[in-house]
């Protein structure tokens, strides 16, 4: 894929994002069809996959990253599907709030408890309403989600930035009542971040939470540590620390941590 394509973000095993826009051919047009380069590009890309492995693959070709990972699956199996924002009417409104790569269960949930099951139905909400019944942070990403709006670029760096561990529990957890389950919660995401970052080789100075509340609500807090680690005990107390800036009154529904300021091990 790397001949056709060089810019590639590795996902895992099965899937990869790949930039097309500025391929030579990509803006040609073949016959009456608009989209001919890009759509020839995308089946070499498919017919180099089944050569290198026997294996055939679905293929999105799309505007951003989000609209792809729906568009992917749209067609499956072996499928190669092209959308534009024009096309989100017809094709991708009609879909279940859930074909939306971040939207759970508990948040289909709440969706459907407030009679919103199709992406078509989340897009005639307002930015406000979502606000409020979501939170800023994810009732924005809702919005924009669902009128196919993602501005994130290909992450094509093979040295990361930071690194991270999260849960989304299967019932929201009490701070107080359920604080032996958060904090069980808690060391096990930090002992997995510490094995993360000490099989990759890295060592890093900020030390991150992350939480979200049965109202959706998300926050964060940062700690830098004066010196650079990968050992869970220095983790786990930093993170505590973080904690504790934190207004704990509601029920939590999701709990990570993170360590960014990455370096290799040594330096």
């Amino acid at each position: 894929m790397a001949e056709v394509a060089p810019l590639i973000e590795d996902r895992g095993i099965d899937e990869i994002y790949i930039e097309l826009t500025d391929l030579p051919g990509a803006q040609d047009s073949v016959g009456h069809d608009p989209y001919g380069g890009v759509r020839a590009i995308a089946q070499e890309i498919r017919n180099n996959v089944r050569r290198a492995t026997g294996l055939s693959c679905s293929v999105g070709v799309t505007p951003n990253k989000l609209l792809a990972k729906i568009a992917s699956e749209l067609d499956k199996p072996d499928g190669l599907t092209l959308l534009t924002h024009a096309d989100l009417p017809s094709r991708i409104w009609p879909l279940p709030v859930r074909r939306i790569n971040g939207i759970g269960p508990k948040a289909a949930a709440r969706l459907q408890d407030l009679a919103i099951h199709s992406i078509g139905e989340l897009a005639a909400c307002g930015c406000d309403w979502l606000v409020e019944h979501f939170g800023a942070s994810y009732g924005r990403w809702l919005n924009d989600a669902a009128h196919g709006r993602d501005d994130r670029p290909l992450a094509t760096d093979s040295e990361p930035v930071s690194m991270s561990r999260e849960t989304t529990f299967d019932r929201d957890l009490h701070a107080v009542r359920d604080r032996m389950a958060l904090g069980a919660a808690l060391d096990e995401l930090v002992q997995q971040l510490a094995r993360d970052l000490q099989r990759k080789g890295y060592t890093g100075k900020t030390v991150g939470i992350k939480l979200r509340f049965d109202d959706f609500n998300t926050v964060t807090r940062d700690l830098t540590l004066p010196e650079a680690t990968a050992e869970a005990q220095a983790i786990r107390h930093a993170a505590g620390q973080c904690l504790k800036r934190v207004d704990l009154s509601r029920r939590l529904r999701l709990l990570g941590v993170r360590m960014a300021g990455l370096r290799h091990a040594g330096r």
